[in-house]
């Protein structure tokens, strides 16, 4: 009986040393960065958010519904601008990334509820229900910040539990009472956890 031939073919050639390690430190990397919180938000960036909201507040006060919602709009956006303004700046300045692992995750859990906030804000004032308004911003903003704070220090979902609570709040009290939550939300909750950020989480 023949003994079977056996064929070797030609071996893959090995895979360099540098080559294995510098493939581990990239997956250690990534995972580090998959896992770890989004420290980057500022919080200098929220108190004068904060400070915005107060000047909206005043400069609402008194007027109708058409400047009520336009003046709270305009100061909507130029939060945003001023957060995310914030947030870029800081996260360069730590060299953390914002659209990369923890970062990306933030963002991508704060848009949504933003989203259907503004998208309500013209139909409820068209159909003439401003006095719910201030719950539903105060609301979906507290959801955003929630689901945001996920990835984040623990300092940002009790913000947005606080926004949560007082939106509730809100929910169920007298309409004349709604700049009032405004300003207690935007106003005072973002000035006092913006100081609490700046001075646990380097500004």
């Amino acid at each position: 009986m023949s003994s079977p031939i056996l064929r070797i073919g030609p071996k893959d050639p090995p895979v360099a040393l540098h080559d294995r390690a510098m493939d581990n430190l990239a997956y250690i990397r990534e995972t580090m960065e998959r896992s770890r919180a989004f420290t980057a938000v500022s919080g200098g960036a929220m108190v004068l958010m904060g400070a915005l909201a107060l000047v909206a507040w005043g400069l609402s006060r008194g007027a109708g519904p058409d400047r009520w919602v336009a003046t709270w709009v305009v100061a909507a956006f130029v939060a945003i601008v001023i957060g995310t303004t914030g947030t870029v700046r800081k996260a360069h300045a730590t060299g953390e990334p914002v659209f990369r692992g923890a970062g990306r995750k933030f963002v991508l859990a704060v848009l949504p509820a933003l989203m259907v906030g503004a998208a309500l804000t013209l139909p409820l004032h068209q159909a003439g229900e401003m006095a719910l308004l201030p719950s539903v911003w105060l609301l979906l903003y507290g959801t955003a910040i929630t689901s945001g704070g996920a990835f984040s220090v623990r300092t940002i979902p009790v913000m947005g539990i606080c926004f949560l609570v007082l939106g509730g709040i809100a929910l169920l009290s007298p309409v004349t009472w709604g700049s009032a939550f405004m300003a207690a939300g935007f106003g005072g909750l973002h000035v006092i956890f913006g100081l609490i950020i700046a001075r646990r989480h380097g500004g």
